[in-house]
């Protein structure tokens, strides 16, 4: 009976020292898309998307000028139109608007696909980093703050972005 005793108090004991342990979390913040602006290589990506960005922009700048330059010319002559012309003109307008909708919304697209695409190795890089910071310094969580997330509101944290820029050489 003894030894039962021993042993429920030495599971209670070791119990009460887990939650213990449990209750001793680290929790520290950054904010992740100002890390990544901070880094050399975020240079050379803003430049190439921008670059990808304006071939888009040119196209649909050429496109816009046919459309006005279309509407200019219906709206001089929509008086002395029949009513077939007349039609036939409206029904061009509206054809190269929606071809212009159509192609800005694949190019919005196109971009945000680069864009993750050239982002993702300084997100990886990036978050190596913060996940070693964070492993030295005992961090057990870690909350980005630039998403505004209604979590960075509970307890009180530290801030990594200096330890993070050091780690990655960033001045």
């Amino acid at each position: 009976m003894k030894n039962l005793l021993k042993v429920a108090l030495v599971a209670f004991s070791m119990l009460f020292v887990g939650n213990f342990a449990k209750a001793q979390t680290k929790i520290g913040y950054i904010n992740f898309q100002a890390l990544l602006g901070q880094l050399p290589e975020a240079k050379t990506v803003k430049s190439t998307l921008d670059l990808y960005q304006k071939q888009f922009i040119d196209q649909l700048t050429v496109m816009n000028t046919e459309y006005v330059t279309k509407g200019q010319e219906y709206q001089k002559g929509a008086a002395t139109m029949t009513d077939a012309i007349r039609t036939a003109k409206q029904t061009e307008l509206q054809d190269i608007q929606k071809r212009m909708q159509d192609y800005q919304n694949n190019a919005q697209q196109q971009v945000e696909a680069k864009s993750n695409e050239l982002i993702k190795p300084l997100s990886d890089k990036a978050r190596a980093a913060l996940s070693a910071v964070a492993k030295e310094k005992g961090y057990t969580y870690v909350f980005d703050s630039s998403q505004g997330s209604p979590i960075i509101i509970s307890p009180d944290g530290d801030d990594l972005m200096d330890a993070v820029k050091v780690k990655l050489g960033i001045k």
